[in-house]
């Protein structure tokens, strides 16, 4: 019984240990690319504003 509980623990630990890593690449992932539009434009505010 009380290595049923063991396992469950552990395969809830790795899973939340994966689902954690995906979030923290994906979070990153975007704040990269939505500085990078963010800079494109600024950069190109003149031709926006004309």
């Amino acid at each position: 019984m009380d290595e049923k509980v063991y396992k469950t623990m552990g395969f809830s630990g790795a899973s939340n240990l994966v689902i954690g890593i995906c979030i923290l690449v994906t979070g990153v992932t975007s704040g990269i690319l939505l500085i990078l539009n963010g800079a494109k434009l600024l950069k190109n505010k003149h031709r926006i504003l004309l």
